[in-house]
């Protein structure tokens, strides 16, 4: 958890309290800040509201973002949250917005409750119990997605009018949701990073990769993301699987979610659940296209599904590589990013196991040993 200067939680407390004051046309009093810890970013602190004129819950968790934060980031957190809130109860996919304000970069939302934790719940040795998180984990994606498509407009609209300061003044359009930009540039670097771990990288695994960056812009199956939809990101409460930072929240197609899951939580898993890995995979997908499936009927084939599983989950791995390969800092906050070896190495090894594509599998399985000579021999 990080630790929070006094001052610094001295001054969003009054932030925050000045926020929900204007919210409500009443005074408001929060106080008895736990922090909840952050990003590096920004500091999140679970508090009390003493003095309560509204109908507000007994503790609501205050974000605040420090000047080295973009807009972008900002911008995409306060439109997100505003989008997802304005969805029925039964389909939002986190916490509800109460209050926020650009200028100041704070949100106010609801508490979610301490639950428990995705990445605690992979780790248990209860098989069947993780068997039931990750389903339950591709049901709530599902449920977002279905719940989103066809807003993208809307959510554009709102994009923009977060984007109005107080005095009229627009802030410079918003172009990338932060790991798009990202992707690009570790796909352009594509024949820089195979050079420097020695492999060959055919056209057609270039193909695959400009295939998944395509998902970004265009894609059949577009609805919103939070984003960063990785097992560090989700609390498991009494109402079920809950996302939370939504930071660079953005439509996209929808595939890149699931897929960003399958790459992400399997070197979370306990020793016995990690044999089931695959299973456990299937078990994923299978609850999240029961979701979607009367909106995009098209998944029902398992191929179409299979294909597109593989091509979003060669991107995220392959960018997961990028990061790790040029130590770029940028990506510590997303659940992709990792310092271990290993973890990497695993992914490689797990998309090679997965892929029905012979292109894949084959590069996926050469750079899986390049990178145990690179860091293990």
């Amino acid at each position: 958890m990080t630790v929070v200067a006094h001052d610094r939680i001295d001054s969003v407390l009054e932030t925050a309290q000045d926020v929900l004051t204007r919210r409500a046309g009443s005074r408001v009093r929060i106080d008895d800040p736990e922090d909840l810890g952050g990003s590096g970013r920004s500091t999140v602190l679970r508090v009390r509201v003493a003095d309560n004129p509204v109908s507000l819950d007994r503790t609501v968790v205050v974000k605040a973002f420090d000047e080295h934060s973009s807009a972008d980031q900002v911008l995409r957190e306060i439109a997100s949250y505003r989008y997802a809130t304005a969805l029925p109860t039964a389909s939002r996919p986190g916490p509800q917005l109460l209050a926020s304000d650009l200028d100041s970069r704070i949100l106010v939302l609801t508490d979610l409750g301490d639950g428990r934790r995705m990445i605690d719940l992979l780790g248990s040795t209860d098989v069947d119990e993780v068997g039931r998180g990750v389903s339950a984990w591709g049901q709530a994606l599902g449920r977002m997605h279905a719940a989103t498509f066809g807003g993208e407009d809307d959510f554009d609209t709102l994009l923009r009018v977060s984007g109005r300061r107080g005095d009229g003044r627009r802030d410079a359009p918003i172009c990338s949701s932060g790991i798009d930009a990202q992707a690009a540039e570790a796909v352009r670097r594509t024949a820089d990073v195979a050079d420097e771990i020695g492999v060959s990288v055919s056209d057609e695994f270039r193909a695959v990769l400009d295939a998944g960056l395509a998902l970004f812009g265009d894609g059949r199956f577009r609805a919103f993301s939070t984003s960063d939809v990785g097992p560090e990101n989700i609390l498991i409460n009494d109402d079920g699987v809950q996302f939370m930072d939504y930071e660079w929240g953005a439509f996209r197609d929808a595939t890149l979610d699931v897929a960003y899951a399958l790459a992400t939580f399997p070197s979370a898993l306990s020793e016995p659940a990690s044999h089931r890995a695959a299973e456990l995979e299937t078990a994923l997908a299978d609850a999240w296209r029961a979701e979607v499936s009367p909106l995009w009927p098209a998944l029902a084939d398992d191929r179409t599904l299979r294909d597109l599983l593989t091509t979003a989950r060669t991107l995220w791995v392959w960018l997961g590589t990028y990061w790790m390969l040029e130590s770029d800092t940028s990506g510590d906050d997303w659940a992709l990013h990792t310092a271990d070896p290993r973890v990497v190495t695993a992914r490689w090894a797990d998309l090679a196991r997965s892929s029905a594509d012979p292109v894949v599998s084959d590069v996926a399985r050469d750079v899986g040993r390049a990178l145990q000579r690179l860091w293990f021999e």
